[in-house]
């Protein structure tokens, strides 16, 4: 089968199509045909060696990234009553997404509900549980409390948006001019353009900052907190330097890892099934172009998810 791998850490065109042998079974596993597998910039970090990702794999290599996919059972150990093959299936895994399959245990996996299409599957596990715990176990958001998204179009940020407002927050986003209709559509309350000095000189403080850039960029939004708000920033590289900052001006403030977690997975699905959550694709390479899907995301202005199709 073939596989996207990395055999050392470097830029997008250390990603390489490899023809990998098949793993066998074993009990609770089942083998899945990805059908599409989602990308995040935690895989670009980890490829490029950056981060807590590269530190666990360093001794592993090569190694395949992908930590989201959707796919269909091909086949099922013995023993294994959940699933059967052709059933629909989608979840969140440790690596290896981007492979045409991949063996999991079965009790990671969560059943596709009917209605929702394979796409947006596979591009809701890791997004979605990062918006959704940073919001509420980390951030602490109540409704009627105003929360400021940055990089509010992206792949986290348009489902943060969603999430928040369904808590009854009073929701800013903060984007490029070019993406104002498009999170106005999924509900955001005040839309900013960040390049746009007057308008953020005029912002109320909010309640909560959810970080999702980090850096410099992070910090300049510090001054926008209320003095007894709260600061959740997600990228985990820049997390001490944007923590410290805040806690100077006297904010409480922390950095998250996501934890997988297939109850709360089980919610968001529920709720993209019944058309309270939308996970916008915005585009869809084939797994041959992983370097080039890798290229878009390091952009660092992609709106909504980008997928590999197996």
């Amino acid at each position: 089968m073939k596989q996207l791998v990395i055999k050392a850490f470097g830029d997008a065109d250390q990603l390489e199509l490899a023809d990998v042998p098949a793993v066998a079974l074993e009990p609770g596993q089942v083998r899945v045909r990805m059908h599409f597998a989602g990308v995040n910039p935690i895989d670009a970090k980890t490829r490029a060696g950056l981060g807590w990702g590269a530190e666990a794999v360093k001794d592993r290599l090569p190694w395949s990234p992908g930590f989201e996919l959707m796919g269909s059972v091909a086949e099922a150990a013995p023993g294994v009553t959940a699933f059967q093959p052709g059933d629909r299936v989608f979840g969140m895994v440790a690596g290896g997404g981007y492979s045409q399959q991949l063996v999991v245990a079965a009790d990671s996996l969560l059943p596709v509900p009917a209605g929702v299409s394979d796409e947006m599957a596979a591009g809701l596990p890791l997004a979605g549980a990062t918006a959704w715990q940073g919001l509420t176990d980390h951030g602490g958001l109540k409704a009627g409390e105003r929360v400021l998204i940055s990089a509010a179009a992206g792949g986290v940020g348009h489902l943060a948006v969603q999430l928040a407002k369904s808590l009854g927050a009073v929701v800013v986003a903060l984007t490029s001019r070019a993406n104002h209709d498009f999170l106005r559509q999924l509900g955001a309350d005040e839309i900013l353009d960040y390049r746009d000095p007057a308008a953020m000189a005029a912002l109320a403080p909010v309640d909560l900052l959810f970080d999702l850039v980090g850096g410099t960029s992070g910090e300049s939004l510090l001054s926008h907190v209320k003095p007894d708000g709260r600061v959740i920033t997600v990228p985990t590289i820049t997390a001490p330097q944007v923590i410290a900052a805040a806690e100077a001006r006297g904010l409480r403030a922390a950095g998250m890892l996501r934890r997988t977690d297939n109850v709360q997975l089980a919610s968001l699905i529920a709720m993209v099934a019944d058309g309270r959550l939308k996970v916008d694709i915005s585009r869809v390479f084939e797994l041959a172009e992983g370097p080039a899907a890798h290229r878009q995301i390091e952009t660092g202005h992609t709106r909504g998810k980008v997928l590999l199709r197996g």
